[in-house]
């Protein structure tokens, strides 16, 4: 049998087709989460034909695609033989625990991966990433050392001075991550980092503690200009708060002196520019007094870019299916002053159930999105309130009442036990 075969790279294009009937672009969406969920409902309403691929049944973004996969994406040859089935336009990898070595010989072949395969490798293994930002876009960065072992930890902590941050080498949203503020702490925060990251990994990155003044996600899209000529589009910056080390709340614009907006500008885009591809990026940079530091980068929607539901005409969902569809875009988005605060499970159980939400939507610019997700433990995220209002202050104040509002409950105990008609 003759394997289809896209094209390599993502082509520019003003026309599309329509799903199902075999002449629309077809989306295979790798990672199913909520943030999938918004890629998945963007790209359909541009006349795409989406496929929604997780490792665990009924992800958010399955209840919305056209077709859904269960599958461990982990797996080269159950990934390589999905693809060879859907024959997809693009691969859009949405999650960190991917086979990003066969996405890159996939892409090799000719199969089109987003933002590019090497891109998706290099941004989720935080070494590789780290190392192209100091020398190769040569932005700044904290220091940083990489250790394989408890003692190489001991040693690089004391080289790097206390506090500092042990992060795991493959994560996303927190996990792996620890502040570790005196010797006492080294052992408990390398096991949290080797084995709590995305991967367990021996291997850790350990690096300054930054006493920033705010922690900032600039989303940069590289896409088509009307002429079919690649450009790269800086969106207003987002600000936002982590209690910990996971996202609970973000909000857009976040005013800058102009010389700090440039450079935190100029980091996203020297950045993005070297890796290269079609999409948008998650750019974090931490700013302390008049200095901008590179902290990591996402080769795909952010978390703390959910905000953008309320704060932009086009969403970073709507702005990454235009990108990987090839459609022309002209930018940057006018920002209206918007906030987003994270609704948290409580307990451990299925099928979540939530209360409070007429005294929760009763403000005027308050929205709630509730991610449907299956299953829910203590602090996931299950979904999340956003406001917009006139300034950003009072929409912080609206999301936070929003979110706190809303009340997360279970309606079975027992994870190992679903629900009757819940597919495990």
């Amino acid at each position: 049998m003759t394997e289809i075969r896209a094209r390599a790279g993502v082509q520019f294009r003003d026309r599309i087709g329509s799903p199902i009937v075999g002449n629309a672009p077809k989306v295979l969406l790798l990672g199913s989460g909520e943030l999938g969920r918004e890629i998945a409902i963007e790209a359909m309403r541009l006349g795409a034909e989406v496929i929604a691929v997780d490792r665990y049944a009924n992800a958010p973004a399955m209840q919305v695609a056209h077709r859904h996969h269960v599958l461990p994406m982990t797996d080269a040859a159950a990934l390589r033989a999905l693809v060879r089935r859907e024959a997809p336009d693009v691969l859009v990898p949405e999650i960190e625990q991917i086979a990003t070595d066969e996405l890159l010989r996939l892409e090799e072949e000719g199969w089109t991966v987003i933002p590019r395969a090497a891109a998706t490798r290099a941004t989720m293994d935080r070494e590789r990433i780290r190392r192209i930002a100091a020398e190769k876009a040569r932005v700044r960065t904290s220091r940083f050392v990489f250790a394989d072992t408890l003692p190489e930890a001991q040693r690089g902590a004391q080289e790097i001075g206390f506090p500092c941050v042990f992060k795991a080498m493959m994560s996303s949203s927190g996990h792996g991550m620890s502040v570790v503020r005196s010797p006492d702490g080294v052992a408990e925060a390398y096991g949290e980092a080797s084995e709590h990251g995305r991967v367990r990994n021996a291997r850790i990155m350990i690096e300054e503690f930054i006493r920033f003044d705010r922690e900032v996600t600039m989303l940069t899209l590289r896409h088509y200009d009307p002429a079919g000529q690649i450009r790269t589009t800086v969106m207003a910056p987002i600000a936002h708060v982590r209690p910990g080390t996971l996202y609970h709340e973000s909000w857009q614009p976040e005013p800058f002196a102009p010389e700090v907006e440039v450079a935190l500008r100029e980091t996203a885009t020297q950045v993005t520019d070297q890796l290269g591809g079609i999409g948008i990026f998650g750019v974090e940079c931490f700013v302390a007094g008049n200095h901008v530091y590179f902290s990591e980068v996402s080769p795909r929607p952010h978390d703390t870019g959910l905000v953008t539901l309320g704060s932009q005409w086009n969403s970073e969902f709507a702005l990454h299916a235009r990108a990987i569809l090839g459609l022309p875009y002209v930018g940057p988005e006018p920002t209206t002053p918007a906030a987003a605060r994270v609704i948290l499970g409580s307990e451990a159980g299925w099928a979540p159930s939530f209360g409070g939400l007429a005294e929760a939507l009763a403000p005027v610019g308050v929205r709630i999105f509730l991610f449907g997700k299956p299953e829910t433990y203590s602090g996931r995220r299950l979904g999340i309130a956003i406001a917009s209002a006139a300034t950003t202050e009072e929409a912080r104040r609206l999301a936070d009442s929003a979110a706190r509002t809303v009340e997360a409950g279970i309606v079975v105990e027992s994870p190992g036990s679903p629900p009757p008609g819940h597919s495990a």
